[in-house]
């Protein structure tokens, strides 16, 4: 497929966040009694403040709200085993040699996102667009549409690459090329996905005279 830039997913996509995400949603579900696979089975993908909706549901917002606060700070402490995801760091530095646009599209709010990837040692991105900048989350396609903007660029223009569902849906509802990585087999539409891999380190990208950019999966 061709296209003019990257719209990456961070955790699950670029970055190995998954215990220290766990630990904090195991952590907050034990101190309000809900079983962890409930809580792990809903979370992925979606912001933070948007799962303690939906299992605060009923409550104050106020409260809701404080324990957003409460959750955010420990996840942003907690980055013991935190790293780059195989092929991220690679990818990165292609795409910056070749000067090919890209941006980092998270659920994650600034201050997570923000120590995820610096505990990853990833490259910085030029546009960083975190949970903060858009009021509606995926699987909404706002969070991807902003990113192309930023970018200079059209959604269709643009390679959304996501292991969530909830982020897959948000590229294809953003109308982007959307490249799934080691998504789950059951994930909605992972049929409509222009690509499916299992690591980074099968993406190949090469860059045209035109400025428009070849990807391939290694075979």
């Amino acid at each position: 497929m061709k296209c003019r830039g990257f719209l990456f997913d961070l955790d699950g996509t670029l970055v190995d966040s998954l215990p220290a995400v766990e630990r904090a949603w195991t952590n907050w579900g034990k101190r309000h009694g809900i079983a962890a696979d409930e809580i792990l089975d809903f979370i992925h993908g979606k912001q933070a403040i948007t799962s303690l909706r939906h299992f605060m549901a009923g409550q104050p917002e106020e409260a809701i709200q404080h324990e957003f606060l409460l959750l955010e700070s420990r996840e942003a402490e907690d980055t013991e085993g935190v790293r780059a995801l195989p092929g991220a760091q690679q990818l990165l530095a292609t795409l910056n040699e070749l000067q090919i646009p890209w941006a980092i599209v998270t659920s994650g709010s600034k201050p997570v996102a923000s120590a995820r990837h610096k505990a990853a040692g990833l490259p910085e991105p030029e546009i960083f667009v975190t949970a903060e900048r858009v009021s509606r989350g995926k699987p909404e396609p706002d969070a991807y549409l902003l990113g192309a903007q930023l970018l200079e660029l059209d959604s269709e223009e643009c390679v959304v690459v996501e292991d969530a569902p909830a982020g897959i849906l948000s590229g294809l509802a953003a109308g982007a090329h959307v490249v799934a990585v080691n998504a789950p087999a059951d994930a909605a539409r992972l049929n409509e996905v222009a690509m499916q891999l299992t690591s980074l380190e099968e993406l190949i990208v090469s860059k045209n005279d035109d400025g428009t950019i070849d990807v391939f999966r290694k075979h």
